[in-house]
C-alpha cells in the first residue's frame, strides 16, 4: 500500500520537505553556476570574434532560462 504524505507522521513530512528544499536549492545553484560560465564563455566568443560560438552558447544558455 502506498503511503501518504497526509497520514505519515510529522518527522517524516518535514524530512521530505527538507529533502525536497535541499534539491531545489541545489538546482538554483547549479543553474546559477552554469549561466555565469555559460555568460563568461560568449563574452569571450564575442573577444575573439566567433559567430559560431557565440550563437552555440546563447542557444545553451536559452534552454538552461
Amino acid at each position: 500500500m502506498k503511503k501518504n504524505l497526509l497520514n505519515s507522521s510529522p518527522k517524516s513530512n518535514v524530512k521530505v520537505l527538507d529533502s525536497l528544499i535541499a534539491e531545489m536549492f541545489l538546482d538554483k545553484v547549479i543553474a546559477d553556476f552554469q549561466k555565469a560560465k555559460l555568460k563568461k564563455e560568449i563574452d569571450q566568443s564575442l573577444e575573439k570574434k566567433s559567430k559560431e560560438d557565440f550563437f552555440k552558447l546563447t542557444d545553451q544558455l536559452k534552454s538552461i532560462s
